[in-house]
């Protein structure tokens, strides 16, 4: 007796792997035809539009763009944003995730936490800078104070939330282990609120870009000095709309690549990996 060789049929369509890699291809294919699409838009829009003045095209934005980060200070502005954003950003996190801690442990910080975040949530962030600057006097303490409060309360509250609505099968599971203190957090409660936290994440950064360059607008006009929104500023001072409109692209293209690029690797990692999310 001999034995045979059955050759099995190979497996049809992409694999796991492959299929993620095509249909993040086929994504990113996408998206930039959507930004092909609007350029188009935008440069017809300025050539019916005839006045440079009024809305400049995307390829004179495109050189004031390139002019300004080569002989102007845009990238330093660029960089001095960005920093002055990541101290606000990093200092609300660490209050949310102290405060979020707290109120899952005890009642009291738990209504307080959520009294506080439908109080102040609404509040717009920018609506506090002139107490901020009345405070803590011109300069980066002020940017940093609206920056935290536009981050802290949404943040507090995804992240609040996403513990709460963890499943109780996944509590079961934890305890059915002997998972208790940080161990139990860490395998049980973060993997499953790991969706909201990013939500939280996002929208707090998304908060805090916006509110940073409405605050350095201000700060432009009160001590000369300041960031990208100076910038911005500065330039619309001067009649440059090109180079207003090269500082507002920059703004755009930052927040493209903080989503794309930095939230979408997190996730990646995170929530598409664990299969929490598609």
């Amino acid at each position: 007796m001999t034995d045979q060789i059955v050759d099995l049929p190979a497996a049809e369509g992409p694999q796991p792997l492959q299929r993620r890699r095509t249909f993040s291809h086929s994504v990113g294919f996408r998206r930039s035809v959507v930004l092909v699409a609007l350029a188009l838009l935008w440069q017809i829009a300025a050539d019916l539009t005839a006045n440079p003045l009024l809305l400049p095209s995307f390829t004179q934005t495109a050189a004031a763009l390139w002019d300004a980060l080569l002989h102007e200070n845009l990238a330093t502005a660029v960089i001095a944003s960005l920093c002055v954003l990541l101290k606000g950003y990093l200092i609300a996190l660490g209050l949310a995730i102290v405060l979020v801690s707290l109120a899952i442990a005890n009642i009291f910080v738990r209504e307080a936490l959520l009294t506080l975040t439908a109080m102040f949530n609404p509040l717009p962030a920018i609506a506090l800078l002139p107490l901020a600057m009345l405070w803590f006097g011109l300069g980066e303490t002020s940017l940093i104070f609206v920056l935290v409060h536009s981050v802290l309360w949404p943040f507090a509250l995804a992240t609040f939330t996403g513990f709460q609505s963890v499943p109780e099968t996944h509590r079961l599971v934890g305890r059915n282990y002997g998972l208790t203190g940080p161990r139990y957090v860490g395998y049980i409660l973060i993997p499953s609120a790991m969706p909201s936290i990013i939500s939280g994440l996002k929208i707090g950064w998304a908060f805090a870009w916006r509110t940073l360059i409405a605050a350095e607008l201000v700060f432009g006009v009160s001590s000369s000095q300041g960031g990208l929104g100076w910038f911005i500023f500065r330039n619309r001072n001067e009649l440059f709309t090109d180079k207003v409109f090269a500082g507002l692209v920059s703004v755009i293209l930052i927040g493209l690549v903080v989503e794309f690029g930095l939230f979408r690797a997190l996730e990646s990692a995170t929530v598409r990996r664990w299969g929490t999310q598609t």
